[in-house]
């Protein structure tokens, strides 16, 4: 009831602020995307958990979160493009069926939109983050000083990872794919209890209504389990890939870069105060600073990289551990939905099998039956044959008989009854049908 009540009010406040009245269909449209420039989006601050709603265009939010045009464009609502999960270098992109939204280290902007996931995971991230708070503060506190000790962590020496110790973008992706799998997992269990039953009386009574019924349904299993898959994949695919999960770790990232960029600033101002000379610089946004300079950055960077010593790459794949961790949970969530998935499949194909067995069965016996039927109006033509003989326009002795009648009456039925007989046996003996 609690979280019902949060979300309505974040819905409240998400609503265009106008009367009933004044209120534009196009309004609600609008939410999603203002005309050609602006777009509404639902910012999550990372330090307080408080939501907001702003509005920025395309290319105020590409200088913003330093992303090309394309990773953008897997956001747009208008279009619909498979589930991604996408490292940037100051960014993560997320595009998880409703989820679609653009976490950094300081903020997660989401696509403002009325639905109830996109609701839940705006509740559910301001939840856990004032839950953490305090936990954050005492774990960034404790890992300062492990690594002032050159001593392994909590977590590394029990082995396990709680999640009010990881980063603000692991939560955020973690509350992203917690709804995404939740969505998929709710969808399965819906289908499963609306197949079963139809499935059952399929095999009960075929009729065009419930093969229809069974058509639709199929379809959107096979729909659904390509969604899930989808997502599967993506999960495997960044699990597979190291250097994907450490371009991910945005808040090491920005710790480095601006304890590098305060020493090397720290630096030219001592080596300008021995040469005489005095000057005042003030710290500059690295996303504000122009393309070349983030591009001598990165290239830097990689050279240190480079020749770093193994140890150091040690102690990397440790932290890489802990979004793998992470990643595996998950992994395990949708192939469990996907195995659902595949076992309803594989039932619905059962069930197709049996199907076209039993109307097998049905076109053999009539088969049968039409055969059986064509054998006995041969002998019963016999009769025919008889009497278009003895009605031929000719005297023979044996119409003076009185008893003429009935010899050739039982000599016919014998004649026909012996002669289907021998078809019958024919039929046994060929195989043709059981007798």
């Amino acid at each position: 009831m609690k979280q019902i009540s949060l979300m309505e009010d974040l819905k409240e406040r998400l609503l265009p602020t106008k009367p009933a009245s004044v209120i534009n269909p196009r309004d609600v449209i609008g939410l999603k995307k203002h005309g050609q420039g602006l777009r509404s989006w639902i910012r999550v601050d990372a330090a307080t958990g408080e939501s907001e709603v702003i509005e920025v265009d395309k290319n105020t939010m590409m200088r913003r979160c330093d992303l090309p045009a394309r990773d953008l464009r897997l956001l747009d609502p208008l279009f619909v493009y498979p589930s991604t999960i996408l490292g940037r270098e100051k960014a993560i992109v997320v595009n998880l069926e409703q989820i679609r939204c653009i976490i950094t280290s300081d903020e997660v902007l989401l696509l403002n939109s009325l639905d109830s996931y996109v609701l839940q995971y705006v509740v559910e991230l301001q939840r856990r983050l004032k839950a953490a708070g305090n936990d954050d503060v005492w774990q960034s506190e404790s890992s300062d000083f492990s690594r002032r000790k050159g001593g392994r962590s909590f977590r590394g020496a029990f082995g396990c990872i709680s999640p009010d110790y990881l980063p603000f973008e692991f939560k955020a992706l973690e509350v992203a794919l917690e709804a995404a799998c939740t969505f998929l997992d709710a969808q399965a269990a819906e289908l499963e209890i609306e197949a079963y039953p139809l499935l059952d009386e399929l095999t009960s009574k075929i009729s065009t209504s419930n093969l229809e019924r069974a058509r639709r349904l199929k379809s959107r299993l096979v729909a659904l389990t390509r969604r899930v898959q989808k997502v599967r994949d993506e999960i495997e695919q960044l699990m597979d890939d190291d250097g994907d999960m450490a371009e991910m770790y945005l808040t090491e990232k920005k710790r480095k870069m601006e304890s590098s960029f305060y020493g090397g600033d720290q630096s030219l101002a001592g080596h300008r105060s021995t040469d005489g000379i005095q000057s005042i610089s003030a710290p500059i946004s690295p996303v504000s600073s122009p393309p070349n300079a983030r591009r001598l950055d990165r290239n830097l960077s990689l050279a240190r990289s480079r020749h770093e010593s193994p140890k150091s790459s040690e102690s990397a794949a440790e932290k890489i551990d802990e979004l793998e961790m992470l990643l595996e949970a998950y992994f395990i969530v949708a192939d469990s939905t996907l195995n659902k998935l595949t076992s309803l499949k594989e039932y619905i194909d059962d069930t197709e099998d049996f199907i076209n067995i039993q109307l097998d069965n049905v076109r053999n016996q009539l088969i049968q039956f039409e055969l059986v039927l064509t054998t006995a109006t041969f002998v019963v033509a016999m009769f025919g044959v008889v009497a278009g003989i003895f009605g031929m326009n000719f005297q023979i002795p044996l119409f003076k008989d009185p008893s003429a009648f009935e010899w050739v009456l039982v000599i016919t039925g014998i004649s026909g009854a012996i002669l289907f007989s021998s078809f019958l046996w024919f039929f046994k003996y060929k195989r043709l049908m059981p007798l």
